[in-house]
């Protein structure tokens, strides 16, 4: 079962001290432990850091990357907000 990662824990998320997440099309993804094998590097990881990653992951992978690694990193969903 997955469990929901509020924007605010996202947020405090952006560092690899405080441990760094991304979103990936709303599922949250703990980028920590891959960011030295990430073959873009680690800047790119860095400066998406607690912060929706979508646009910038889709320009460079395709849906078997994320696949590929889902699995592994996924630990959650981003908590959707009510809309008014």
């Amino acid at each position: 079962m997955s469990k929901t990662i509020s924007q605010s824990d996202l947020s405090a998320h952006n560092t690899v001290d405080t441990g760094l997440y991304i979103v990936i099309d709303g599922g949250v993804y703990d980028m920590t432990g891959f960011i030295e094998e990430h073959p873009g590097g680690a800047k790119i990881l860095k400066r998406v850091g607690g912060k929706d990653a979508s646009k910038q992951f889709w320009k460079y992978h395709n849906e078997g990357i994320l696949k590929k690694y889902q699995e592994r990193l996924k630990i959650g969903n981003l908590e959707e907000k009510a809309k008014l």
